[in-house]
């Protein structure tokens, strides 16, 4: 957490010290830009860990300046849209932003999806092996081991087990889900998440009694690492 650095373009200075006060009590760098000119320049100049950039700013608006961060950098994005701004959320989006936070926003839900970008950094900067309990899983071959015997999985079963493994012991819903697995562009039935898990099930879980997927009912699953 320590080297994990945020930069926040927000203009409006009292929300901009908030978050900040916020953020650095919880141990993150923190940058600030008032305007997209500002923005651009600081991201030019510093790399960063994640950017929280409101689209309402001065000089470039929040998806201009996406825009052009999309040409040199694939820092991670999180727009933070009013409310009502549907068409803003999905020109973020197609900007290139990764995901969006609406206003007014809870604290707790900024500094949770926070959390999974600083820990798509760990992962990274760990080896390319994922392990969690008796499941192995590997990066580098594919490769899917569960008390060290081999599990053949499909790019969709795979890319699912993924995600529940770099996020153990954190519910991780339906829709977050198929953003993550299946991309914002899914335009299909939630089921396919259901589906899915059951299929990983089937050969992960099969006949087992560790199970190591977990139904929450009515939110979505988990992996938990205990």
């Amino acid at each position: 957490m320590e080297n994990f650095r945020i930069l926040l373009v927000e203009d409006e200075k009292q929300m901009s010290m908030f978050i900040q006060m916020e953020l650095t009590h919880e141990g993150y760098k923190i940058d600030a830009a008032y305007d997209g000119r500002e923005a651009l320049e600081k991201v030019e100049d510093k790399e960063y860990d994640l950017i929280l950039l409101d689209i309402m700013i001065p000089n470039l608006n929040g998806i201009e300046v996406c825009r052009r961060i999309r040409q040199f950098s694939h820092v991670p994005i999180i727009m933070l849209t009013a409310k009502s701004d549907i068409p803003d959320k999905v020109l973020g989006l197609d900007a290139g932003a990764n995901d969006y936070l609406s206003k007014p926003f809870a604290i707790e839900e900024l500094l949770a999806r926070i959390r999974v970008y600083e820990r798509d950094k760990a992962l990274k900067n760990q080896t390319d092996q994922i392990k969690v309990k008796n499941i192995v899983m590997d990066n580098k071959t594919h490769q899917v081991l569960r008390d060290g015997k081999e599990i053949e999985l499909t790019k969709t079963e795979y890319n699912l087990l993924k995600m529940l493994l770099i996020n153990k012991n954190i519910v991780l819903t339906r829709d977050k889900l198929i953003e993550e697995v299946w991309g914002y562009d899914y335009s299909g039935d939630t089921n396919v998440v259901d589906v899915f898990i059951r299929y990983l099930r089937s050969k992960i879980d099969n006949e087992r009694q560790d199970k190591l997927i977990t139904t929450i009912r009515g939110v979505g699953y988990v992996i938990k690492d205990n």
